[in-house]
């Protein structure tokens, strides 16, 4: 098998039986950093995210490509018996192994985790589920499905009695890392001991992790949390504001940073005004205070706003499109793109987050057609 030398997972052979967002992510993470990811795909279409566009680039799906480059696509059909004793050998010889199937899809196939044990008993087995193995079992894991219930769609929209969700699926990708957190960790206790686990994640018990201080608020306090629009609950004035030409955030998070907010504005009276003094004065007093800095604030354009703010130690800038925030980034010296080769020329992808002095994410494998490497990874699981 082939192992990316000088990268922290070199060596790491990952079986990736895993398709849509949450897994996937997880494993093109660990891939980046020199997993050796075997993505396992029915030779019928294949993940179904090679169908979801547009939009499109080079013939295939944007979304599918998002999430997984440096893998490489084996097609097996675990009906057929020869394909499935691939696929047990897979397991056999795999270091990780991921699914996110529907809990006993995986028992049905034989690939389940006291099966896959047995095979392997150093094998880290990463099970991700919509609601766990429980009573929640069997129902479907779906990121907007999750949104709902799980309360972020309580707290989030316009104004009370308009829910809206997240313009991503936030939750299958905060599944996605805390599946590749546990993985690791079960790898650095396998060190030790030369035993694998059974890491197990959800998306329902993702989020409610996530929703942080206003799960908090509501375990410690009894606190239920409503929609507030574009404030926070305990900050103030932390929203956004319109300024001439478009939406403006200001992300005040104490009392100096209001005051020079204040002289920014050309009104240092406010710092001082009962109502405003202190964050809690604020928080008590938001509508008012947002009428004022409202009016105030339509007098410039946000590009203006962040050019006077910010050197006064305002946290502020413009609501940007994707576009925007790249070249942001871009403009900051991040590097937010990757590219790899493609078949008909490079694809621009996103880069990987993770900064590593001395051993770096690579960038080595496009995304794979479906069952590209079939032939050679047959070969040698036959052999």
């Amino acid at each position: 098998m082939s192992a990316t030398g000088g990268l922290p997972l070199s060596g790491v052979l990952v079986a990736d039986f895993g398709r849509v967002l949450a897994a996937p992510y997880a494993t093109m993470l660990l891939a980046d950093l020199g997993a050796d990811v075997v993505k396992v795909e029915q030779p019928s279409g294949g993940d179904d995210t090679r169908a979801w566009g547009p939009p499109h680039a080079q013939g295939e799906a944007t979304y599918f490509l998002s999430v997984n480059r440096n893998k490489r696509s084996l097609a097996l059909d675990l009906r057929d018996p020869a394909d499935h004793a691939r696929a047990v050998e897979l397991v056999r010889r795999a270091d990780v192994l991921f699914e996110n199937f529907r809990p006993g899809t995986m028992e049905r196939h034989g690939l389940g985790y006291e099966r896959a044990r047995a095979l392997n008993p150093g094998l880290v087995y990463c099970s991700v589920s919509g609601f766990g193995p429980g009573p929640g079992a069997a129902l479907p894991g779906y990121d907007l499905l999750v949104q709902a219930v799980g309360g972020l769609m309580s707290v989030t929209g316009p104004a009370p009695g308009q829910p809206v969700k997240a313009g991503v699926a936030l939750v299958d990708v905060l599944t996605g890392l805390h599946a590749a957190v546990g993985v690791l960790a079960a790898l650095r206790e396998r060190d030790g001991t030369g035993e694998g686990q059974h890491v197990e994640v959800n998306l329902l018990s993702s989020l409610l992790s996530s929703l942080v201080n206003q799960s908090a608020g509501y375990t410690l306090a009894g606190v239920v949390p409503g929609i507030l629009g574009n404030r926070h609950p305990s900050i103030a004035p932390y929203q956004v504001f319109e300024a001439a030409d478009r939406p403006l955030v200001i992300a005040v998070g104490n009392d100096r940073q209001f005051a020079a907010l204040c002289r920014g504005l050309a009104s240092p009276e406010l710092a001082h005004d009962a109502r405003f003094a202190t964050n809690p004065d604020r928080v008590a007093h938001v509508a008012e205070l947002s009428a004022v800095l409202s009016g105030l604030l339509a007098g410039r354009t946000a590009a203006e706003w962040f050019d006077l703010l910010t050197p006064l130690g305002v946290p502020c800038g413009p609501v940007n499109d994707l576009a925007g925030a790249f070249g942001l980034a871009e403009a900051l010296g991040l590097a937010p793109r990757a590219t790899v080769a493609g078949d008909e020329g490079p694809l621009d992808l996103v880069a990987n987050p993770i900064g590593l002095s001395r051993t770096p994410p690579r960038y080595d494998r496009r995304p794979p057609h479906l069952g590209e490497h079939t032939d050679e990874l047959t070969a040698w699981l036959d052999s």
